[in-house]
């Protein structure tokens, strides 16, 4: 498994077991809101929401909190605020480029705790556009091997329309363009596998190689971004090496 399967699993799990539940199920509620308010609150009808629905109860998020965070973005809950998605550019130390995806309700708290975490560790904001343009976005799934037969795997992510396919030790990731994103989840679903996570996200054209002792900074960076409420998810253009993340969790 590579570096970077490796940290997305170690974070899957942190998440899962981590003491701060609340903070993560705020921030799933929003990402549920958000997306009944822009495409309804039927989840049959509605993929993105059905898709936040199934990341939440992966989650172990309670039924109430998931129907709440629905009529919030419904409006049914007439005391819901507004939600906006905000995609935030800036730069890690020695030059690793970020882009930063927030749900908030209140965009200027986002910016100034998106910039002390930044500030404080070596980073910084940059101008719309100056990161963008070396990413581009996809559709990510990743599950557990466990006792799949990982060729019949490849052969119907392939047939569904995925473009790259890692079959790890521990993890499957399969990487697929963002119109394929329904039809491979469709498929998975299908098969009876569970996935750990489906999502799309912002990949890199170019990777940056760091030693083990600077790519651990910026990876802690990442990690205090990640850990900020309105912060959804934070992509780089890192290569984690398994050394770093050896090294990371020996810290």
């Amino acid at each position: 498994m590579s570096g970077h399967s490796k940290w997305s699993t170690i974070k899957r799990k942190k998440a899962a077991n981590d003491a701060k539940r609340g903070a993560l199920f705020t921030r799933l509620a929003r990402e549920i809101a958000l997306a009944a308010r822009e495409g309804g609150g039927d989840s049959e009808t509605n993929f993105a929401l059905r898709l936040s629905i199934e990341r939440a109860k992966t989650n172990n998020m309670p039924k109430g909190n998931i129907e709440r965070a629905i009529n919030r973005g419904t409006g049914k809950d007439k005391q819901g605020t507004k939600l906006e998605k905000i995609m935030y550019e800036g730069y890690a130390p020695h030059g690793v480029a970020l882009m930063i995806e927030v749900v908030t309700d209140n965009r200027n708290r986002s910016v100034a705790d998106i910039r002390h975490v930044l500030t404080r560790l070596g980073g910084n904001m940059a101008d719309a556009g100056a990161v963008s343009w070396q990413f581009r976005r996809a559709a990510y799934f990743a599950f557990p091997t466990e006792n799949y037969d990982q060729e019949e795997i490849f052969e119907l992510a392939v047939e569904a329309g995925a473009d790259d396919i890692t079959l790890g030790d521990e993890d499957i990731e399969i990487i697929a363009p963002v119109e394929a994103f329904k039809e491979v989840n469709d498929e998975l679903q299908r098969a009876g596998i569970r996935l750990d996570e489906a999502a799309l996200r912002m990949l890199p054209n170019t990777v940056i190689q760091l030693p083990p002792d600077q790519a651990i900074k910026v990876m802690r960076l990442i990690e205090d971004l990640e850990d900020l409420t309105d912060v959804q998810q934070v992509f780089s253009n890192i290569d984690i090496t398994e050394e770093a993340v050896s090294l990371l969790e020996a810290a």
